[in-house]
């Protein structure tokens, strides 16, 4: 009787298997849905590269959105003819966008793009010296890690405070104004001021009225007096004060105008 050899186990495929077909008919197709599952699959891949910028003043929610930015870009670049692992082409692609985000939107005040790398790479490398050592880095040791001069490395950390701005709503320090916020000690336009010119420029316009069309109109305005009740103070009708008013206004509406344009 022959001897019977075991039959081999069918391979099963593995996700990579998997993963390949889909960047692979999706490149061919363009078909949403496809794109939709790379995305859910390589989705790790993105909020691994959000969490290396965990350490920054960002939301790692936001992050992990532009970090998803960043990979539907690499699935939509990415060419499987080329024989590349789709993760070594996304990462870079994904990290960049990442990097692109720090750089252009969260910047209070934007200085120079090549300043603002290099303060973000003195700020990473400064980071790093400091796990190695156990200590904040001397400017030195900065710039000798980026191969950067001392005052380029001091302009770097400058310009990297540009990175946060202070709310206007924080609390002041210092003194008795601990409990006043930044906002309460900004300067603010004196309104009395401006009062005290239309007040004065009012009366130097209403001169060219006569003494009772005066009247009616600082009744009217000053004292806000219904039309009705002027006429009962200085005993006219109703009507007549409307009629007085009306014109009284034409009068200083042109008298303004000759003065704007004088």
């Amino acid at each position: 009787m022959p001897t019977m050899l075991p039959t081999p186990p069918r391979r099963t495929p593995v996700r990579g298997d998997r993963d390949d077909r889909l960047l692979a008919a999706y490149a061919q197709t363009r078909d949403p849905r496809l794109r939709e599952q790379l995305a859910e699959r390589y989705l790790p891949l993105a909020r691994y590269v959000a969490g290396q910028f965990s350490h920054s003043r960002e939301p790692f929610d936001d992050l992990l959105q532009v970090a998803s930015l960043g990979l539907l870009k690499a699935i939509d670049r990415y060419d499987p003819a080329r024989g590349a692992a789709f993760s070594s082409y996304a990462m870079p692609t994904i990290t960049g966008e990442v990097r692109r985000h720090f750089r252009d939107h969260t910047w209070a005040v934007r200085p120079p793009r090549d300043l603002q790398e290099r303060a973000l790479a003195v700020e990473r490398g400064s980071e790093a010296l400091m796990r190695e050592h156990g200590r904040a880095p001397t400017v030195d040791e900065i710039g000798e890690r980026l191969g950067l001069g001392p005052e380029a490395v001091l302009e770097a950390r400058e310009a990297a405070c540009a990175r946060g701005g202070v709310s206007l709503s924080s609390p002041g320090s210092g003194g008795d104004e601990d409990d006043h916020t930044l906002e309460a000690r900004l300067g603010r336009p004196d309104d009395g001021l401006a009062a005290a010119e239309q007040r004065a420029t009012l009366g130097a316009l209403t001169r060219q009225l006569s003494v009772r069309d005066r009247e009616i109109v600082r009744l009217r305005f000053e004292e806000d007096l219904t039309q009705l009740e002027i006429g009962q103070r200085i005993g006219l009708s109703q009507m007549h004060v409307s009629r007085i008013l009306r014109d009284a206004l034409d009068t200083l509406r042109a008298a303004a105008l000759v003065k704007t344009t004088s």
